[in-house]
């Protein structure tokens, strides 16, 4: 009896001894598997800000937008597509062609901010507002870089047939 019991304690403390000893890549951990797999997004990448600047994102801000878009944006938008409007979509392509255009950082941030219907006409209630008391800036600027990238990378983002 006591030489199982030491013998459980021996193996607990190989293993503890085990995990704490290997090498461990905290910035490896903050990156979301779907980031990097399917956006391939493992180095910081340049993103559209404006039509006359760009800032790089790096693999764990994208990773941080998944996850607010996960959270929040998921509901209405599986894989990109809006279940509301289906011809509306996250597509790149419908993303730029909403008036004004939300194909960069600051389109889809602003259109977080006071969602307008497609044609920029009215405001709309069928996506719901992101004040900065819910999402930070930083926040909402990691959510938008993470939807421009999956419609630039994701294999069907935006379609029906994803």
């Amino acid at each position: 009896m006591t030489y199982r019991l030491f013998g459980c304690l021996f193996f607990s403390l190989i293993v503890c001894l085990g995990v704490l000893l290997l090498p461990s890549t905290p910035a490896q951990a903050a990156i979301d598997s779907y980031v990097a797999r399917y956006l391939h997004v493992t180095e910081p990448i340049d993103l559209e800000v404006s039509d006359r600047e760009t800032r790089s994102f790096s693999p764990e801000e994208i990773s941080q937008g998944k996850q607010s878009f996960s959270q929040s944006c998921q509901t209405c938008h599986v894989g990109g597509s809006t279940i509301s409007f289906p011809e509306v979509s996250l597509s790149l392509e419908k993303l730029k062609g909403a008036m004004p255009s939300r194909d960069n950082i600051n389109g889809l941030v602003a259109y977080m901010r006071k969602p307008m219907t497609y044609d920029g006409s009215e405001e709309t209630y069928w996506c719901r507002e992101v004040p900065e008391s819910w999402l930070t800036q930083a926040q909402v600027e990691n959510l938008a870089a993470f939807i421009l990238t999956a419609a630039k990378k994701a294999p069907g983002w935006g379609t029906e047939t994803f």
